[in-house]
């Protein structure tokens, strides 16, 4: 679970024909995922794309890559690691875009982490050189020196005694003394180092006793200062009764004003829920107000409306009684023409009765 996808997009998967190196050779039927991987155990960039369960791309990616955009739909690039070209064919030109700065992005971020790789190898390895170099030039002990020079001087003894015997034996006590006075030398430079520890921890321990001397003073001048304060709490001592007093007195004092405060800011309380209710009475109000001016406006309008409909009834009125004078008139004229209608029907039958 080291590696995780980033980013995916769907494309076709090509290979460059590896013998000659110029026609693309299809490595999957249909369109398959390609994700962007990133390994951050290794701060390693890939591209990974399955054919089921077949890997047809496994591409890390280095700073020296290029995708290189060929048409408005396919893209392609070189990997020397796998020793081939990829090229993806996608569904729209917006798809190879946001591959291509996915390619970008991440090849700058390889790059980066390159670099910071290479530094975090420089740093490691200087202090090592920094402290091959200090065994290299360390000091030699004493004893380790006189060791050395004894072996130095023993060979240079023997490596001169075996071309010739006679000379050796005249240069052995020679040798033997310069081998003690050095040691001798040695002892000396050691005993020297000694003393000069001794003399340090002498001044030391001298500058250590000056300073317990100060704090010595200064702890006698507390303990006085101390002591006269005690004297002076003890003389104050003989008002603490009155001081006593005067504080209870001062305390109920506290206590009245304390509760004189309570009550006025419940007063207070009480006041700012009178002005709350107040201003919500005055919002009632101010509502009522403005609802009652609407309700006075409409009664206007209602009762212009009501005076139209009365003139519009009074005129309707005055015309349905022009009608029924009309209609009683016509209605008189018909009784007429049928009285005389009912004279010529009566006139007739008597003649053709008579005829």
């Amino acid at each position: 679970f080291r590696e995780q996808p980033i980013f995916s997009t769907r494309a076709h998967v090509f290979q460059i024909d590896p013998n000659t190196k110029k026609n693309w050779v299809p490595t999957s039927k249909h369109a398959v995922t390609v994700s962007y991987f990133y390994d951050s155990t290794r701060n390693v960039y890939r591209i990974i794309s399955l054919d089921g369960s077949k890997a047809i791309i496994n591409s890390t990616i280095t700073p020296n890559m290029t995708f290189t955009k060929t048409s408005q739909k396919f893209g392609q690039w070189a990997d020397s690691r796998a020793n081939t070209v990829y090229g993806l064919g996608f569904s729209s030109e917006h798809h190879l875009s946001k591959f291509a700065e996915k390619f970008q992005e991440f090849k700058e971020a390889a790059r980066i982490a390159k670099e910071k790789s290479h530094e975090k190898m420089e740093l490691t390895s200087t202090p090592s050189q920094e402290s091959a170099g200090g065994d290299i030039q360390s000091p030699l002990m004493p004893q380790s020196i006189n060791g050395t020079d004894d072996e130095r001087v023993m060979s240079e003894v023997t490596q001169n005694s075996e071309p010739r015997a006679e000379p050796t034996q005249n240069a052995l006590p020679f040798t033997h003394s310069s081998t003690i006075s050095k040691h001798w030398e040695a002892e000396l430079a050691t005993l020297k180092g000694n003393n000069a520890k001794l003399t340090a921890a002498l001044l030391e321990s001298t500058a250590n006793v000056k300073q317990w001397k100060q704090q010595l003073a200064a702890y006698q001048e507390e303990a006085e200062r101390l002591h006269k304060r005690v004297t002076e709490l003890e003389c104050v001592s003989s008002q603490a009764n009155a001081v006593h007093t005067h504080k209870t007195e001062l305390n109920q004092t506290i206590q009245e004003l304390e509760s004189t405060l309570k009550k006025k800011e419940e007063e207070i309380e009480g006041l700012k829920q009178e002005i709350e209710n107040a201003r919500e009475l005055q919002a009632q109000r101010d509502s009522l107000t403005q609802k009652l001016q609407e309700v006075e406006i409409r009664n206007k309008d209602l009762e212009g409306q009501l005076s139209d409909l009365e003139q519009r009834l009074e005129k309707s009125q005055n015309e349905q009684e022009a009608f029924r004078n009309n209609l009683k008139t016509i209605l008189e004229i018909i009784d007429g023409k049928i009285f005389e209608l009912s004279e010529l029907r009566d006139n007739l039958a008597k003649i053709m009765q008579c005829s």
